[in-house]
């Protein structure tokens, strides 16, 4: 059963960083593309960020560009999520996402991830 455990998260001033991390148990990790989503309070969730699982990156551009990076660790099962800068805009629930081998140009499809973890928040104060 392959499972997602997000952690990370918490309450910081308009500026500050965060790092997330998305441990993953039950599966070949290596193998997995994963993906950064958030949600914020009546809106939908939205990607982030992603990462195949031969380490090729995108963003979404337009809210994350030069603050956020993604990045994996096989060895230890987990995909991080470096968020520099942030703005109160940022705060929302952030799930991780994984999907066997899907290729870079399907990271932003939430609908194909078939593995989801709980959530972690992220509270940006101005």
């Amino acid at each position: 059963q392959v499972q997602l455990v997000e952690s990370g998260g918490g309450l910081v001033q308009a500026g500050g960083s965060l790092r997330l991390s998305c441990a993953v148990s039950g599966t070949t990790f290596s193998s997995y593309s994963m993906g950064w989503f958030r949600q914020a309070p009546g809106k939908e969730r939205e990607f982030v960020a992603g990462i195949t699982w031969s380490a090729s990156v995108t963003y979404d551009a337009d809210s994350v560009k030069g603050r956020f990076t993604i990045s994996r660790d096989n060895a230890k099962s987990t995909v991080y999520l470096q968020m520099n800068s942030l703005k109160p805009e940022d705060t929302a629930v952030y799930y991780c996402a994984a999907e066997r081998r899907l290729q870079i140009w399907n990271l932003a499809s939430k609908g194909l991830y078939d593995y989801w973890g709980q959530g972690t928040q992220v509270t940006v104060s101005s």
